[in-house]
């Protein structure tokens, strides 16, 4: 199995994509009101500027989600009927005149219903403080202490009616999950993800402790993908999701405005193979430790996978088949990944 893994230096704002051409979006965008990101909101529109500079943190807040706007509207053009669109974003909190949070998730959940997707119950993923004090305020004494944000949503869209599948696709079943890995992953709240610093290509490193880490796209990916599938992120930045979508087995294609992000994923694809092993081998001794602990109960689980032999729980996981990164060539455009199929457990 190949595939293909497309990074343009571009604008979210006008990907240079065909119609309904996706069939998943998973990305994190630059989050509105977090300091850090006011520069390139400006520079997109300056109304963002002026509106800083006159300490309206409110038309600010709705002047880069405008930005954002213009963004999501290219997502609707090019995700295919039916595709799922997965966007993390946290609040954010600011000081401009006054203390208060900016609620991002509610701004991007209204501008993708007024796009026409439905909403889908969502995920809350918790993420590690930034210091060891839990409150910003006051301190001991009521009213003026203020909840620390430690997490983040994965705001979950459908774009239309639920895709339809030919019976018994192949490239669908063997893209199973686990009965206990759909127990797990489908929960809304994550428990278990943590957060990653974000290197940049001169070695200097943002400290945002809620940088987008490896497992959040691949486990949307794998939810809500098949093999085949091309998944987008039009905020590319380092590349994480089209790393989780090669590991994943699945084709991409990501727009970045900054070439230094790009830059960094050069170094990262070359962690492609053996980062694909080392998640298959997780997922298969995770499911080894659970069926013993539910044979030792005495529970046979009712079904065999038939490409491995191991108990499963379902007869939908029966056809689950593992594939790793074998090796990743640079073409004009990206990067084309070939995978071999993971032919039994004692592989890995």
């Amino acid at each position: 199995m190949e595939t293909t893994h497309r990074v343009e230096l571009g604008d979210a704002r006008d990907l240079p994509l065909a119609d309904d051409s996706v069939d998943l979006v998973v990305t994190s965008p630059p989050y509105p009101m977090i300091e850090m990101w006011d520069e390139a909101f400006a520079a997109m529109d300056e109304e963002v500027a002026v509106a800083l500079a006159a300490g309206d943190g409110r038309a600010a807040f709705e002047a880069m989600h405008a930005v954002l706007d213009e963004a999501w509207a290219e997502l609707e053009r090019v995700l295919r009927p039916g595709g799922i669109a997965c966007v993390n974003v946290g609040d954010a909190t600011r000081t401009i005149d006054r203390f208060r949070v900016y609620p991002n998730h509610a701004r991007v959940l209204s501008a993708f219903e007024s796009l026409g997707f439905d909403p889908l119950p969502d995920v809350l993923w918790r993420k590690p403080a930034n210091s060891a004090a839990k409150f910003m305020g006051s301190g001991m004494v009521p009213p003026n202490a203020y909840v620390t944000l430690e997490h983040e949503y994965v705001l979950v869209f459908r774009n239309g009616d639920r895709r339809s599948f030919e019976a018994g696709l192949d490239r669908r079943y063997e893209a199973a999950y686990f009965w206990e890995e759909r127990n797990r992953w489908f929960s809304d709240v994550w428990t278990d993800v943590t957060g990653e610093p974000q290197a940049l290509a001169n070695d200097d490193v943002r400290d945002r402790s809620a940088a987008f880490p490896f497992e959040v796209p691949y486990r949307l990916i794998t939810m809500y993908s098949v093999y085949g599938d091309t998944v987008l992120d039009p905020f590319w930045g380092t590349g994480t999701t089209s790393l989780a979508a090669m590991v994943a087995g699945r084709d991409s294609a990501g727009c970045e405005r900054n070439p230094e992000f790009v830059q960094v994923f050069d170094d990262r694809v070359e962690s492609a193979p053996a980062l694909s092993e080392s998640v298959v081998r997780e997922r298969v001794e995770r499911h080894r430790e659970f069926v013993r602990k539910r044979q030792a109960d005495g529970d046979d689980l009712g079904y065999e996978a038939v490409h491995y032999g191991t108990p499963v729980r379902t007869k939908q996981e029966r056809r689950i088949r593992f594939y790793t990164v074998e090796s990743v060539t640079e073409t004009p455009d990206g990067y084309r990944a070939t995978h071999r199929p993971l032919r039994d457990f004692d592989e890995i």
